[in-house]
């Protein structure tokens, strides 16, 4: 059964800015104001990470998050931080499948890797004020420019 387009366009846009507003969730108000920055480098140095990882991660989920929610260069960029939130997903496979858990499960970042690899496949959707670059030949199936 063929999907109708304009569903498909809506749904990646839909997808793309949710996934955007998680970033900066994330990034904004969880580690900068609720964990702070020096707090969240701790954590990072406790499970073996250098503390000033915790900088770049921060930068990375706020620049990816104000991206995809404007649509610049959304499919490259959700592609981008598929490897951020797998290192995520390892950051908290310890701590049990649930979220909920004590210092939280794997289970929220697992979900949000599948997501960003999704918007890849889905591209930018509507309303993206900077369509993403056409993708490159060898990835069968991507419409052109990034648009679904």
């Amino acid at each position: 059964m063929p999907a109708d387009s304009n569903a498909v366009a809506l749904a990646a846009t839909l997808q793309r800015v949710a996934l955007g507003v998680m970033f900066l969730a994330h990034s904004l108000f969880l580690k900068l104001i609720v964990y702070t920055l020096p707090g969240t480098a701790q954590f990072f140095t406790s499970i073996g990470l250098p503390g000033w990882f915790a900088y770049v991660i921060f930068t990375v989920e706020t620049a990816a998050g104000v991206m995809l929610v404007l649509g610049i260069q959304a499919r490259w960029v959700a592609l981008a931080v598929a490897p951020v939130l797998a290192g995520a997903t390892w950051a908290h496979s310890g701590n049990g499948w649930m979220f909920g858990y004590e210092n939280g499960g794997w289970e929220y970042p697992a979900y949000l890797t599948l997501l960003s690899i999704s918007q890849f496949l889905l591209g930018d959707g509507r309303l993206a004020l900077v369509p993403s670059r056409p993708a490159p030949q060898g990835f069968p199936g991507l419409s052109a420019g990034g648009r679904a």
